[in-house]
């Protein structure tokens, strides 16, 4: 199955340079007036990867500064802060109208041999036993329908989402701290020869960032609805351990451990669909009641 959609995101990583370490970004129109931060996230990625060779990111910690404009590119500027023998450090600016949106430091690894153990994945349903999400939420009216539905759950995604809690049903409804989904990019990923897979980690970073915020709200979803909060990513982390599969089924297992001062912490792991860890990130994003 593919979309036109993950198509035109593979179009949008295929940033134009336009100078030594700057490289010029267009934008997702389906999201509104504001970029989605992980489009923004996987931009700035591949900005930083156009910089280095036979290399792999393997963290990334940035923040959200600034509300992006869709309507207008981004421009990525790089500054190559070190390249070591096994570690090369970058960081990124995201710029538009003159004013800094978005700031990323982001490391790279050459390929190395080491001890190994990772968490085992969470016992949950497989992705072929899940509805599909926006189907289930297009079925169900969508947010004008239920408001603690998102206000995206019915538009086309570069990636399909499975649920575990299947939207609209009892278990969906209930307060909640935790909120595994099972994600998967809707086109063939083919990376260059190599080690390096540029493309896909640049996919998982956006993946990263989708639907992070609103799991801080799960637990107040019976007190508050969600059309009376404002949300935002505030920072973001994310640590990549093994190589990304990313056109295979991945559980995106997100949770939150804390929300106060109109903050909401969440914490989220990708595992494959053999139980590898695949990836963690962590965020802070604003969750503030506007009613």
């Amino acid at each position: 199955m593919t979309s036109s959609r993950a198509q035109r995101l593979l179009t949008l990583l295929d940033l134009k340079q336009i100078e030594e370490n700057l490289y010029l970004g267009d934008n997702e129109p389906e999201n509104g007036g504001r970029i989605f931060g992980g489009q923004v996230l996987a931009q700035a990625t591949m900005a930083a990867y156009r910089t280095v060779a036979d290399l792999d990111v393997h963290s990334m910690h940035a923040y959200f500064l600034r509300p992006g404009d869709s309507s207008k590119r981004v421009l990525y500027e790089v500054e190559r802060i070190r390249d070591g023998r096994s570690f090369t450090t970058r960081r990124v600016v995201a710029i538009q109208s003159g004013q800094a949106i978005f700031n990323m430091d982001i490391s790279f690894q050459t390929s190395e041999v080491g001890l190994e153990h990772s968490l085992p994945m969470p016992n949950v349903p497989l992705p072929d036993e899940l509805q599909e999400d926006r189907e289930t939420a297009i079925k169900l009216g969508g947010a004008t329908a239920d408001p603690r539905l998102s206000p995206m759950a019915k538009i086309e995604r570069p990636f399909e989402l499975r649920s575990v809690f299947e939207l609209g049903t009892p278990a969906w409804a209930e307060a909640r701290a935790w909120n595994p989904v099972w994600v998967r990019f809707l086109a063939p990923v083919e990376e260059a020869q190599g080690v390096s897979q540029p493309i896909s980690r640049c996919l998982l970073a956006y993946a990263s960032d989708m639907g992070l915020v609103s799991t801080g709200y799960l637990p107040h979803q019976q007190q508050v609805d969600r059309s009376q909060l404002q949300m935002a990513s505030l920072d973001h982390s994310l640590w990549i351990h093994r190589p990304v599969p990313i056109d295979q089924w991945l559980l995106f297992h997100k949770r939150t451990s804390s929300a106060q001062g109109a903050r909401a912490m969440v914490h989220a792991d990708f595992f494959s669909s053999d139980g590898r860890l695949i990836a963690s990130a962590t965020q802070e994003g604003l969750v503030r009641t506007t009613a």
